[in-house]
C-alpha cells in the first residue's frame, strides 16, 4: 500500500511540474523565493496544449493592406492563410457586437460629416442601421495614398457575427455593389445576408477577440454559444481542408484576450476551459517591472490565463520593451505561453520570432514568409483577386 501511495505521489507531482513549453528561456536572474512565479495547473496546460505554435494572428485583419476590421482586412487575412482574425469589440446602442478599435469613430469613419451634433461619437450612442450609414474606408485612402484603392470607399462597420462567417468561408452578399438588408416582418435589422464567398480559398482560421469591459464579455459569451463557436457548450462541426488553415475546427478555434483582468475573470466565469490571453501595456505596470511582471503571471496562473500579450520595442510603434529575454524566460518558466504584438517589419521578426509562441501583426504576409508558410506571395494580388 505505501509503494502505491509513492507511485500515486511521485505521477502526480511530474504532472504538476510538467510546464514545459517546445520554446523555453530560462530567465537567467535572481529573485527571491518569495516572488517567484507559480506553474499552470494540469487543466490550464491541457488548454494551453490546444495551442499551435508559431501562430500569425492577423491584427485587425490588416491595418497595411486594407482599412483595418473591414471586410477586405478579414478576407485577405484569410486567404493569404493567417491562423487568427483578431479583432476588437465594441457594443452598440442595440446591443450588437461590432469590430472596432477606438472609444470612438472619429479616426476610421466619415461620423462626424453625418451626425455633426455628437462631441465624443463612440458605438454606443448609435444603433447598428445608424452605424451602417457611415463610411469606414476612405479615410484610409486618404492616410495610405500610396495603398488606396476606389473599392474601399463606403465600406461598412462589421458585426462580430459578420467576421464569424468570414472565418467560416462566407462574404457579405451583395446586389449591383450594394450589400444586401437583412429583413424581418418589413424592417431592416441592420444586419445583411451572406453567401458562401466564391473567391475563399478554405483557409479557416480561429478568431481571437479583445474586449474592454465586462458587459460586453457576458455579451461576447452569448453570442459564441449562440454562434456554436463556443467550444465546451455543443460546438458546431466545421469543414477543414488537407494543407490548409483547419483552426476553426479545433479546440483552440476561439481565444479571448484582454488588457483588463476584471473582464479576464469575467469570461473565466462565463466560459472556462477556452483559451485567454491577457495582454500587457508598460504604462499600466506602476512598480517595479519584475516585480510587476510576476504579479501579472501570477494573477494568470491562478485564473486559468494560458498567454501573455506582451510588446516588442522598435520602430514603427516603438511600444516599451516587455518581450526581453528575461521576461519570456518567466514567463515560459510558468507554463505560460507568449503572443506578443505588433510586429510590423522584418526586423521584429528576426528579433523576436524564435523565442516567442505566435506573433501579433498587422502584416500576416510577412510572418507567413517568415515561419516559411506563404502559399501566394504577391499580397496585393489576393486583393485584386477577392475583386478589390
Amino acid at each position: 500500500m505505501k509503494n502505491v501511495f509513492v507511485i500515486i505521489l511521485a505521477l502526480f507531482l511530474f504532472v504538476s511540474c510538467d510546464t514545459t513549453n517546445k520554446k523555453v528561456i530560462n530567465s537567467n536572474f535572481q529573485i527571491p523565493n518569495a516572488t517567484l512565479t507559480k506553474e499552470l495547473l494540469p487543466q490550464a496546460l491541457k488548454i494551453r496544449d490546444f495551442l499551435s505554435e508559431d501562430i500569425v494572428i492577423a491584427h485587425r485583419g490588416s491595418t497595411y493592406w486594407t482599412p483595418e476590421e473591414t471586410e477586405p482586412a478579414y478576407r485577405w487575412a484569410r486567404n493569404i492563410g493567417a491562423d487568427y482574425l483578431e479583432l476588437d469589440l465594441q457594443m452598440t446602442k442595440d446591443s450588437i457586437l461590432v469590430a472596432m478599435h477606438d472609444d470612438d469613430m472619429l479616426r476610421t469613419s466619415n461620423v462626424k460629416d453625418v451626425f455633426p451634433n455628437i462631441e465624443k461619437p463612440t458605438t454606443n450612442n448609435f444603433t447598428l442601421k445608424e452605424l451602417r450609414s457611415l463610411d469606414f474606408g476612405s479615410w484610409f485612402n486618404v492616410e495610405n495614398p500610396d495603398r488606396a484603392r476606389k473599392s474601399f470607399e463606403g465600406l461598412k462597420i462589421l458585426t462580430f457575427y459578420d467576421v464569424v462567417m468570414i472565418a467560416e468561408g462566407y462574404r457579405i452578399k451583395r446586389e449591383n455593389g450594394e450589400p444586401i438588408k437583412e429583413i424581418i416582418k418589413g424592417n431592416w435589422t441592420g444586419k445583411y445576408i451572406h453567401e458562401k464567398d466564391p473567391l475563399d480559398n478554405n483557409n479557416r482560421p480561429g478568431i481571437y477577440a479583445e474586449t474592454k469591459t465586462e458587459h460586453i464579455v457576458r455579451l461576447l459569451a452569448k453570442e459564441l454559444t449562440k454562434y456554436k463557436w463556443l467550444i465546451t457548450d455543443n460546438p458546431k462541426s466545421i469543414k477543414t481542408y488537407k494543407e490548409k488553415v483547419n483552426i476553426a475546427n479545433t479546440d483552440a478555434r476561439f481565444i479571448f484576450q484582454s488588457f483588463y483582468k476584471s473582464s479576464v475573470t469575467e469570461f473565466e466565469r462565463l466560459a472556462p476551459n477556452v483559451p485567454k490571453c491577457l495582454l500587457l501595456w508598460r504604462p499600466d505596470m506602476k512598480g517595479n517591472i519584475k516585480s510587476e511582471l510576476i504579479n501579472n503571471i501570477n494573477f494568470c496562473v491562478d485564473n486559468n490565463v494560458e498567454i501573455m500579450g506582451t510588446s516588442i520595442s522598435g520602430a514603427p510603434n516603438n511600444y516599451d520593451e516587455l518581450t526581453a529575454d528575461w521576461m519570456v524566460g518567466l514567463i515560459h518558466d510558468s507554463g505560460m505561453i507568449v503572443h506578443p504584438y505588433t510586429f510590423d517589419t522584418n526586423i521584429d521578426y528576426n528579433n523576436y520570432a524564435n523565442k516567442v509562441d505566435g506573433v501579433f501583426t498587422n502584416r500576416a504576409d510577412l510572418g507567413l514568409n517568415f515561419f516559411n508558410r506563404m502559399k501566394i506571395n504577391d499580397s496585393e494580388k489576393i486583393l485584386n483577386e477577392l475583386g478589390y
